[in-house]
């Protein structure tokens, strides 16, 4: 039996959830939320003033955000491996459907590039992914990326539990079918890893780190993110960086 990749078991389930993906999350699929906190663009101004930017998102999945950023006068375009989710944007919102390993753009072409819970975390190779991120993105361009915070990682998928069940160390989490086909895979990364990848050895220079609180009036449960959980210890890692290739 061929030996699946990352990319190709996880387009094939991205292809297969995405229907209950958004039957469970229609709210946050609504508009430009950055995370499980509702953190909007909004609120948060993180990608900048957009207004005749060039913007790429990186894991768009259906493109909320990526048409929010039209109707705030954004040249944008959303990438996802999934056909299935992209067949779910709203119409009029240019997209491609491409591996973040390889994306098919010349260098230099946005000014902004960013990824909110999308792509990323489920990329074995991220080197080479933030590598391809910063050759299509201009100098001193701006990337931000929403990631599940590296403490999520070692607790359970249950929202109300609060024991941790895996390791920190851990770096990988893979299903496969009864016939050993990989069929799911999710990458850990440490907050050192992240910053070693991001900056460290990486193309960029980080100029902030938010994780966001979760708001007393969310009372939503959002897979793992729970107001349980919310109250004791962030969710979300969102890393605000600045392209420094020359």
């Amino acid at each position: 039996m061929p030996i699946r990749t990352p990319s190709q078991a996880n387009r094939t389930f991205w292809d297969q959830d995405a229907a209950r993906y958004h039957s469970e999350h229609p709210e946050y699929l609504s508009s430009f939320y950055w995370c499980p906190e509702m953190l909007h663009e909004r609120d948060a101004h993180l990608l900048g003033d957009v207004r005749g930017k060039r913007v790429l998102e990186l894991g768009c999945g259906s493109a909320p955000c990526t048409a929010w950023l039209r109707g705030e006068g954004a040249y944008a375009i959303g990438m996802d491996i999934s056909r299935a989710m992209l067949d779910r944007a709203p119409e009029g919102a240019p997209l491609v459907q491409a591996d973040a390993l390889v994306l098919p753009f010349a260098d230099n072409t946005f000014d902004v590039v960013f990824s909110a819970f999308g792509a990323l975390p489920f990329i074995e190779n991220l080197d080479a992914a933030l590598a391809d991120a910063a050759r299509v993105l201009r100098p001193a361009g701006r990337f931000v990326a929403a990631v599940p915070h590296p403490m999520r990682w070692i607790f359970p998928d249950d929202p109300q539990a609060l024991t941790a069940e895996m390791s920190y160390f851990d770096g990988a989490y893979l299903e496969h079918s009864p016939d050993g086909e990989l069929t799911y895979a999710e990458f850990h990364r440490t907050m050192g890893q992240w910053l070693r990848a991001l900056q460290t050895d990486g193309p960029f220079r980080i100029v902030d780190l938010i994780e966001p609180e979760w708001p007393e009036d969310l009372t939503t449960t959002w897979g793992q993110w729970s107001p349980l959980r919310g109250e004791i210890f962030p969710g979300t890692a969102i890393f605000c960086c600045v392209n420094e290739k020359r």
